[in-house]
């Protein structure tokens, strides 16, 4: 059968469904078939190519995301196992781990991290196979850490895994650069999300509560705790929630500097820990 005839098809019953990622539909042929998306318009689809085609279509007409049916999606150049136990990486994700690393790379030391909510590890995972550094990551989560692990293994980067809930099974660990992309959507903004992240992602992972700050304000309560001296954190944060964020991170935490994404939005937010003379 031919790419036309198929994806104009699909298209229709993407738009029948209320789908606009019309994209996705290519990206499914291409798992499918093993053929690049260039290729797609002169290839002659089998019949058994075709069924399992319409499979996945079936599934993305529920509105299951496409990291989701297959199992996997993309990060900093990588193939991470995702399942419904962890949240897909975001591109907005690139920018936390782009200024950790640039941290790093701009240091003489072999620095300790800490990765909090670590879902399917892609932060500790990326942060490990770029940069010198001893990474240890935590979620309270035992699925999502089944997952990482396997990611980890799958990519070769050594990394401590941790169920805990934040700092409650580090027994007095100390770290020189705590990062996390904690759950900061409001509780009352949950329902209007799009129905693929609604629908599939877990609310674990997206609700930071009535404010958006309840993982932030638990992280920071602590954080000095399981610091080395001139320790540092960064977070990401929502686009609107980089003035509050800092408002809590002045207490523990100087030097705070506000990052924007690719879209000019709000999106890191970092500070060193307080010393004696700061």
């Amino acid at each position: 059968m031919k790419y036309k005839t198929l994806r104009q098809k699909y298209e229709n019953l993407f738009i029948a469904n209320g789908i606009d990622e019309f994209s996705d539909i290519d990206w499914i042929m291409v798992e499918i078939t093993g053929r690049k998306r260039s290729m797609l318009p002169f290839y002659e689809f089998s019949c058994n190519e075709v069924d399992k085609i319409e499979k996945a279509i079936k599934l993305r007409l529920s509105h299951i995301p496409l990291a989701y049916i297959f199992g996997k999606t993309y990060f900093y150049g990588r193939e991470f196992k995702v399942n419904s136990s962890t949240l897909i990486p975001r591109m907005d994700t690139e920018v936390l781990v782009d200024n950790v690393i640039r941290e790093i790379k701009g240091s003489s030391k072999s620095p300790s991290i800490l990765d909090i909510g670590t879902g399917s590890g892609i932060i500790a995972i990326t942060l490990k196979k770029e940069t010198n550094s001893t990474v240890t990551a935590v979620d309270i989560s035992k699925s999502a850490i089944e997952v990482a692990r396997e990611n980890a293994e799958n990519l070769g980067a050594e990394i401590t895994f941790i169920q805990s809930d934040l700092f409650q099974n580090l027994n007095g660990l100390k770290f020189d650069i705590l990062v996390s992309n904690p759950p900061y959507i409001k509780t009352s903004v949950i329902k209007s999300l799009d129905k693929e992240v609604r629908l599939n992602e877990p609310l674990l992972a997206l609700d930071g509560g009535e404010n958006g700050l309840f993982f932030y304000q638990k992280i920071l309560e602590e954080a000095k705790d399981y610091l080395n001296a001139n320790g540092k954190v960064y977070f990401e944060i929502g686009y609107d929630q980089a003035g509050e964020v800092a408002k809590l991170m002045k207490k523990d935490f100087t030097n705070i500097k506000i990052i924007k994404d690719y879209e000019g939005n709000d999106r890191v937010i970092l500070g060193k820990l307080r010393g004696d003379y700061d």
